[in-house]
């Protein structure tokens, strides 16, 4: 039975036609799908929303300079700025041996052909590579005043000149030997190597500072031979550990020598993460005057250090200046003034071209050591100080990132494999061709006549050749261009000779480039052969020393009170058993910390921030007056005032919180700090408050709240540590504060609040009383009977 036409199913159509008989209607077709919407990444800029524009052209901007001036590639240890004056300057023939030209033409060519930014810029990088105490190994030979470690600046450009040094073949030898890749300059007119074709890893030799968009690099120098050994190492057995390199490659080499001081295991953790700091120290020799008179002499500084900031941090701290707002220097100011002037008599600077660093320091007295002396100085000079190493470099896969000392070095023997590898595929093709032309040039010779005949007679002399002879186009061409001269009977038998030796060096490449070991045994041979010819000995002296962190004059041990004021007037009063009721203070202010200690105790101070800071007793004024500022002694947040004030033992436990019930045990010593503007303490919420501390003198902690119940728990539930927001102390109810702590040494404690009708009460809570409020850390405790409203708790006398 067929159907009618308009009933009929459609072939075509993607969904089968329900037949009329069906009693479910026909479902519609699904509408198509709608078109994809592009990507934020797909969008051009005149349609990006201005936040999302932002974002691609700053990132856009941020890998223009990481990648363009400030990182240095792993392969070559140079910036581009640096790889284009060394290409330059090779381009222009200033080998070592050649004469010296003005530095002006090379920042020319340089700004000019390759570099198109200000001449400044380049000449600075210039500068920098010819500066023997910046590089371990300079790459520039400098003719005039290249600057000097004090700081001074280069003579102008058009004064100087330069050339570049032996070491720099280093990097410039197999330019031109097919090894690296060439890529069009800024407006396409010329060509500049993406990469130096580097003999050893160049990033160590000489390091590299730079500082990109979130990003920066600090690279030291290294030792060239320490850094081929290393290298060597790693080529014979990749699977070497950090602790084989760093037998021969123990630490940096700084062009000033110093002394490294830093412990072994600091040292390594810098090379195995790619980021640390090591401590330097100057050194020095004593010299003996007449009459048992005595001198120190300073020859060798920290990495970065001049003579002149010696000096002028020597002056900074005998002559100091009161800060911007300040009537008068800190106390910390004037003991190290004492200090100083104590020890050391006269500082000054005789460097020379003789002796680049040559600094005399003459000491107060002959009966002090040198030992004293230089202690003193260690501490409040640059004659010890840090410096940083950070690896961030540009790796093979062309993306920055940190690498340990490890990686650094096997990236550059597999960049080295492939330089040569692409050095004797690019002599091999010269080989190759030469062969070829003689080959072609020895059937000339044969037959010479017939040849000469072709070319007398023939319309078209490259084509008969080719077709008489078999020879190639290239042979054809070669023949046509030669002189009759060169078809002698002597220069056949130099072509006989020649094409010996060139077989004889094809088999040879092409035995390096289908055998590793073979390849392997060539590099590490010119390993050897730049470091016999280029490498010298360790400058710095990597030995372990204790750091001088800070030298004090000594503290006379005597008992005093401490005497603090609501209004922050602070003084001591020699002596203990001072009765309180005989102190005065100035009108309107009244005892904020009646404390007794001793001289070489600290006085530690809690802000409402919850930031510490500690002043020395012994720098407190003494005697009856008012005393002085605490503002002259510490520098608090805006906004600040000091909340709580510690002078007890620096080795005691104290016990901390907050209103919000959060606290924890930290040694008084933990808070001590050299910085006026104190250090974080305690992490404080909004509209905390920190509470009286409790000196830890038992096993037990007792806190109270504000609704007049009281928590005794043991003292090993609570954390210690230095700093943070702690632990939970005693549960709260909602609006409830921790209003006070205490730690008795006893089973009993004492509450002070206000009971029935305002009235100040102090509650002794011991036996049954207590066992109704001990429980564990972070319970709400038991009510205090009768009902106080607690203010504080303290121990029982």
């Amino acid at each position: 039975m067929s159907l009618p036409i308009d009933q009929e199913p459609d072939m075509f159509a993607d969904e089968p036609v329900q037949a009329p008989h069906a009693e479910a209607p026909a479902e519609p077709a699904a509408p198509p799908p709608p078109p994809a919407l592009p990507t934020l990444a797909e969008l051009p800029d005149d349609h990006l929303p201005i936040a999302a524009f932002a974002e691609r052209a700053y990132l856009a901007y941020a890998m223009s300079v990481v990648r363009g001036r400030a990182l240095p590639q792993v392969e070559d240890g140079l910036k581009p700025v640096q790889r284009r004056i060394l290409y330059t300057m090779h381009r222009m023939r200033l080998a070592p041996g050649s004469k010296p030209v003005k530095s002006a033409r090379v920042v020319g060519d340089v700004m000019g052909k390759l570099h198109p930014h200000g001449d400044s810029s380049i000449y600075d990088a210039s500068v920098r590579l010819a500066q023997d105490f910046s590089l371990r190994y300079p790459l520039i030979d400098g003719q005039g005043n290249f600057g000097s470690r004090d700081g001074d600046g280069a003579a102008a450009m058009r004064y100087t000149e330069m050339r570049l040094t032996p070491l720099a073949e280093l990097l410039l030898s197999e330019i031109e030997m097919g090894t690296v890749d060439f890529v069009p300059n800024y407006d396409g007119g010329d060509e500049e190597p993406k990469l130096l074709p580097a003999r050893l890893p160049m990033l160590l030799l000489n390091g590299s500072s730079g500082i990109a968009v979130g990003m920066a690099t600090e690279c030291p120098p290294h030792n060239l031979r320490e850094v081929a050994a290393a290298a060597q190492l790693l080529i014979k057995k990749p699977e070497a550990t950090l602790d084989e390199i760093r037998a021969v490659l123990p630490a940096p080499d700084f062009p000033g020598g110093g002394q490294i001081i830093s412990p072994d295991s600091v040292i390594r953790d810098a090379y195995e993460s790619g980021r640390g700091s090591i401590r330097m120290r100057a050194r020095w020799r004593v010299e003996t005057l007449a009459r048992g008179a005595w001198r120190v002499i300073v020859e060798e500084l920290p990495h970065g250090v001049s003579s002149s900031k010696i000096l002028s941090e020597i002056e900074a701290v005998t002559n100091p200046q009161p800060k911007a707002g300040k009537k008068e220097v800190s106390q910390d100011e004037k003991n190290n003034k004492a200090l100083l002037l104590g020890v050391l008599d006269a500082a000054r600077d005789e460097s020379s071209d003789l002796a680049p660093v040559r600094l005399v320091l003459e000491p107060k007295t002959r009966t002090q050591t040198p030992e004293e002396m230089m202690r003193v100085l260690l501490a409040h000079t640059s004659l010890e100080a840090s410096v940083s190493m950070n690896f961030t470099v540009i790796g093979l896969d062309g993306r920055p990132a940190q690498k340990g000392l490890r990686t650094l070095i096997r990236e550059w023997i597999e960049f080295r494999f492939t330089t040569v590898e692409r050095r004797t595929q690019h002599r091999l093709g010269q080989v190759e061709r030469r062969i070829h032309i003689l080959e072609g040039r020895q059937i000339a010779w044969l037959h010479i006549d017939e040849v000469i005949k072709v070319i007398r007679e023939a319309d078209e002399p490259k084509a008969e050749l080719i077709a008489r002879f078999g020879l190639s186009e290239m042979q054809a061409e070669d023949i046509l261009e030669i002189r009759l001269r060169q078809l002698a009977k002597l220069e056949y038998i130099a072509i006989e000779k020649e094409l010996a030796g060139l077989r004889d060096e094809s088999a040879g490449l092409r035995e390096i480039l289908e055998n590793r070991s073979v390849m392997t045994r060539l590099i590490l041979k010119e390993i050897s052969e730049d470091t016999k010819k280029h490498g010298d000995e360790r400058r710095t002296l990597v030995e372990a020393a204790l750091s001088v962190a800070a030298v004090e004059a000594p503290v006379l041990d005597e008992p005093v009170t401490v005497l603090l004021s609501k209004n922050g007037w602070v003084r001591t009063r020699q002596g203990h058993g001072i009765d309180p009721q005989t102190l005065s203070w100035k009108s309107g202010d009244s005892a904020f910390l009646v404390a007794e200690a001793r001289t070489p105790w600290p006085l530690i101070l809690i802000d409402t921030t919850g930031r510490a800071y500690s002043v020395r007793i012994s720098d407190l004024p003494g005697g009856r007056g008012d005393g002085v500022p605490l503002t002259t002694l510490i520098e608090l947040q805006p906004g600040a005032r000091v909340a709580q004030a510690i002078a007890a033992d620096p080795a005691s436990d104290w016990f901390f919180a907050n209103s919000g019930s959060y606290g924890f045990i930290a040694r008084l010593e933990d808070l001590v700090t050299r910085q006026r503007a104190g250090k974080a303490f305690m992490t404080l919420e909004d509209k905390e408050s920190v509470l009286v501390p409790a000196r830890v003198e038992g096993d037990w902690l007792a806190a109270a709240s504000g609704n007049g119940r009281l928590l005794y728990f043991p003292r090993a539930e609570m954390k210690v540590m230095p700093r943070g927001r702690g632990m939970i102390v005693m549960g709260l109810d909602e609006k409830e504060e921790l209003c006070a702590i205490a730690c008795p040494p006893t089973d009993a404690v004492v509450v002070i609040g206000s009971g029935r009708g305002g009235k100040d009460v102090e509650l002794l809570v011991k036996g049954v009383a207590l066992e109704a409020c001990r429980g564990k850390r972070a319970r709400k405790g038991g009510t205090l009977t009768p009902k106080v409203k607690p203010v504080a708790l303290k121990n029982p006398a």
